[in-house]
Parts: structure tokens; C-alpha cells; sequence
């Protein structure tokens, strides 16, 4: 991928998103199990993290299959 403008913000629209996705991923196993405090937040943001690299995983392969990333 090149470092032209649109690519960077591109991929920070991505970075944006697939955070999003995690941090809500996060917050929503938490709130459902009840966990609160510091044990709840480390494991939110573990959560977090392990559903954000996936979802940038996804969307990027999803992109590659279409084609519309080399």
C-alpha cells in the first residue's frame, strides 16, 4: 500500500473502526457479566484488543477478496 493521502486516511478509518468494534466488544462482555473495577477493565481491554485485531484482520482480507486492496 502506498503512502498517498487518501491510503493513510484510509487506513486510520480502519483503525477507527476496527477500535470501535473492539472497544464496544469490550464494554458489552463486561456490562453483561458484571465485572466492575480494576480486574473488569483489564479484561475489557483484553477483549477489546483480541476483537479489534480481528475485525482489521477481517476487513482487510474481506478487502483483498473484492479487490479493492492490493
Amino acid at each position: 500500500m502506498s503512502n498517498t493521502p487518501a491510503s493513510i486516511l484510509f487506513s486510520v478509518l480502519g483503525i477507527v473502526a476496527s477500535g470501535l468494534c473492539g472497544g464496544l466488544a469490550g464494554w458489552s462482555v463486561i456490562s453483561l457479566l458484571g465485572w466492575s473495577g480494576v480486574g473488569g477493565a483489564l479484561a475489557a481491554a483484553v477483549i477489546g484488543v483480541v476483537v479489534a485485531t480481528g475485525a482489521w484482520i477481517g476487513l482487510t482480507s474481506l478487502l483483498r477478496a473484492l479487490r479493492l486492496l492490493k
